[in-house]
């Protein structure tokens, strides 16, 4: 997935916004100005009457994004952004969260004094604005603005909806097909040089670190990006059909149960074998800290051999372009994700999807034109609004689409890749509504037409579609914060982080093993076997779910 499909899980960071001059906020976090109200009372007719049509009223409306990380770049201030604001007539006021989101949207919620939108994570924070009566039903738009339920499915949203039965999410990154973006990607001229190696198992991986380590020092033999997923996405080629999604749950499968990622021994062979490579400097320094600034910028200058992200795919992009622009002949390529010998290549699992998509946007009952907000983010979510999003308007660096609706990309679009690089970073922070059924064809297509503006390259397969779990069956399971098993989750992750990091710090196989062991006793003592259970009951309804539709 984008934005950090886990980022990143892509991915990936994103979010996206639109606006009808509405109750907006200041800079400082939970307080409000008062702003003019426009309301179209043919505009705000519900589900029998007419439709909200984009650029021929304004609409503003205030957006917070509910993550640390999140900064929303200024509105109009890019070639997209700028078309939808004179085209489409919609306006965001970005309500920064200051670098401290789960405060700042307690203050919010403490106050009542809301954004008209909420991009956030699915499942508790939603769920404690639904409670306190803060948000608004989005059925009644579901058959008047079509694309939402035409891309994501009936199915997906029923997924979506919460305990009263309605739906309140406009899932992002939502998918009716398998999609991907995680995996490996190589850098093709080091590859090259040191004599193309076979590069199929763990084994193969480690000697050929080696042999970066010592004809390359400048260059980091294994990046693992941001928060460590390059070791999350290890853990799939340990053992046959063991996604990195039992990672991110914390919870393994083991029959009709979850069981605990502290007791399972792919975990551990995972973390002996990451701890190694840590230990003799085959894996960036700084694996658990760096800023996904930091991991583009050693990827576009090309110092980097091995890559694991779960938004490689982006990585392998930007890599592949601004390498391009430099004429320095350095280019990545995806390659089968890596394994254990003896593990089955067809079960190799480094990326996953879920029909549901990545997070949520929420609309507040304090919204002056919610069914306005609701046509944006629709718009945003079809074809048009993709395009734009991702490409910039038309004739900018495409001209026209094939038959598919993807653009046709003109020769600028792969020759201005600075550019294209910085657009992709900014577009990235307005992507509240993206779609990966359309954007995993419209990045495959992008790949063709390069290897055609290139001459002679071959397109790259599209390995992470192949190599992409369904994780359907395991959406909605975490619990209310305020609930015990709320409780005991937030400390069963810390706990979690903690042993990560001194696992990957350690100095020896049996500090790792200590440390593991440590990590179950302080899980086990702080209540983790309730939570698996409340997450096994969660995990076993939504397969009976899935199975009736069948």
């Amino acid at each position: 997935m984008s934005i950090a499909n886990g980022l990143i899980r892509t991915g990936l960071a994103a979010c996206a916004a639109a606006f009808l001059v509405t109750g907006c906020f200041s800079d400082k976090p939970g307080a409000t100005k008062k702003a003019t109200e426009v309301r179209n009372p043919k505009e705000e007719s519900g589900a029998g009457g007419s439709k909200f049509v984009l650029g021929q009223s304004p609409l503003a409306f205030s957006l917070y994004g509910n993550y640390d990380w999140y900064e929303m770049q200024p509105w109009g201030g890019d070639p997209a952004t700028r078309w939808i604001k004179e085209s489409k007539k919609v306006s965001v006021t970005n309500i920064p969260s200051g670098g401290k989101a789960a405060q700042t949207f307690q203050a919010m919620l403490d106050s009542g004094q809301l954004p008209d939108v909420i991009f956030t994570e699915r499942g508790t924070d939603v769920e404690r604005l639904r409670k306190a009566g803060k948000l608004v039903p989005l059925d009644p738009y579901l058959d008047k603005y079509p694309n939402l339920k035409k891309w994501a499915g009936a199915g997906t949203l029923d997924l979506l909806r919460s305990e009263d039965g309605k739906l309140y999410q406009f899932p992002n990154w939502h998918t009716s097909t398998p999609t991907g973006n995680g995996g490996y990607s190589i850098n093709m001229k080091l590859y090259e040089e040191l004599g193309s190696p076979q590069l199929e198992t763990f084994d193969d991986l480690y000697r050929y670190l080696q042999l970066v380590k010592q004809k390359y020092p400048n260059v980091v033999p294994f990046e693992v990006t941001i928060f460590g997923q390059g070791v999350d996405l290890l853990y799939s080629g340990f053992a046959d059909d063991h996604p990195t999604l039992f990672i991110s749950q914390l919870a393994v499968p083991q029959g009709d149960r979850l069981t605990s990622i502290f007791s399972d021994p792919v975990y551990k062979e995972t973390m002996l074998y990451a701890s190694k490579l840590y230990r003799e400097k085959l894996m960036g320094a700084n694996a658990l800290s760096q800023t996904l600034e930091q991991v583009r910028h050693k990827v576009t200058s090309g110092a980097v051999a091995v890559m694991a992200a779960y938004n490689v795919t982006d990585l392998t992009r930007r890599g592949n372009l601004t390498q391009q622009e430099a004429a320095s002949g350095v280019g990545y390529k995806l390659i089968w994700p890596l394994r254990k010998a003896g593990v089955d290549r067809h079960k190799v699992w480094p990326t996953q999807y879920d029909s549901t998509g990545w997070n949520s946007s929420v609309i507040t009952t304090g919204a002056a034109n919610p069914e306005g907000l609701y046509a944006y983010l629709d718009w945003l979510t079809g074809e048009e609004g993709q395009r734009v999003l991702n490409f910039g308007p038309e004739s900018l660096y495409w001209s026209g689409t094939d038959e598919a609706g993807i653009p046709v990309l003109k020769p600028n679009y792969y020759d201005e890749t600075g550019e294209i690089n910085r657009l992709l970073g900014v577009w990235d922070t307005f992507q509240w509504a993206g779609n990966s059924t359309y954007m995993s064809k419209a990045w495959e297509s992008v790949e063709k037409q390069r290897a055609l503006h290139e001459r002679g390259k071959e397109p790259q397969a599209s390995i992470p579609l192949q190599t992409s779990f369904d994780a359907t069956a395991f959406v909605n399971l975490d619990p209310a914060p305020e609930s015990e098993e709320g409780k005991i989750a937030e400390i069963v992750r810390g706990i979690y982080d903690e042993a990560k990091a001194a696992m990957l710090n350690a100095k020896s196989d049996a500090e790792v093993v200590a440390a593991l062991e440590q990590a179950s006793k302080a899980a086990n003592e702080a209540g983790y076997e309730r939570l698996l259970q409340f997450k096994t009951a969660k995990w076993l309804d939504n397969k009976r779910k899935l199975d009736a539709k069948k």
